[in-house]
């Protein structure tokens, strides 16, 4: 699934995040301007979805609310640029993407809306594991940074940690997008696709 939601303000705005968040942030003057444009961009994006009717109209005022969630997270790690605030517009802009495909989703019926909405949350899924790593990663390498050599060897456990807990979010979610494409057979052959689901992720 290959959604873009990025607007073009967010993504000047996440271009210009400092990579280990000890840049100058923004000014207040220079906040309060992109957050009121920001609201200006949504209330015309959303005005347009008027001209649509049934889920279409919702995909478009999913796409607008999106965007204008993600804008604002980004905003936000950029005035107050930190690991956290750069994980938070992450997953912000997981979580819009997520509730556009799911959206989408609807136009679909049965087994296929369901694997449908099972892949879209397996995406959100996987970037917020991948916002969570790089948190714990940019954190970890501050630590080493300020402390001694035995707090370095813990701060490699931690990223360690950090990629296999995401490791293993993103294998659940997609362990249930395969058993939802069982559900989809009978007999026989559900149990063999279990079988093999449960084989390849572990369960």
């Amino acid at each position: 699934m290959k959604l873009h939601l990025l607007s073009p303000l967010a993504m000047s705005l996440l271009l210009a995040l400092p990579a280990g968040a000890q840049a100058q942030a923004m000014s207040k003057d220079e906040y309060q301007n992109a957050k009121t444009k920001i609201e200006a961009d949504y209330k015309t994006a959303d005005a347009q979805c008027d001209s649509r009717s049934g889920n279409a109209k919702k995909v478009c005022e999913a796409e607008a609310k999106g965007n204008k969630k993600t804008d604002l997270a980004v905003l936000e790690a950029r005035y107050k640029p930190s690991p956290k605030s750069q994980r938070e517009a992450a997953e912000a802009k997981a979580e819009a993407l997520y509730a556009v495909a799911a959206q989408k989703c609807k136009d679909s019926a049965g087994n296929a809306r369901d694997v449908c909405i099972k892949e879209a949350k397996a995406a959100e899924t996987a970037a917020k594991a991948d916002a969570k790593q790089q948190m714990k990663t940019s954190e970890a390498r501050t630590d080493a940074k300020q402390t001694t050599a035995e707090a370095t060897d813990k701060a490699k456990e931690k990223v360690l940690n950090a990629r296999s807990e995401a490791s293993a979010d993103k294998a659940d979610a997609q362990y249930k997008v395969e058993k939802e494409k069982c559900d989809a057979m009978a007999g026989a052959a559900k149990d063999n696709c279990l079988a093999q689901a449960k084989a390849r992720f572990g369960k």
